[in-house]
């Protein structure tokens, strides 16, 4: 990891500021997955 930061210095920046960013979108990805899975498994019985 120190070695990236220190290669990529603005990389670090990015990802500090997009964290909250990164956090939302994985978060609504992992709800519509779950409620896809929910749904193919409730329709499946």
């Amino acid at each position: 990891m120190q070695l990236v930061q220190k290669t990529f210095p603005g990389l670090t920046l990015l990802v500090n500021l997009n964290a909250d960013r990164l956090f939302t979108v994985g978060t609504i990805v992992l709800g519509l997955l779950a409620g896809a899975f929910l749904g193919t498994a409730i329709v499946g019985h």
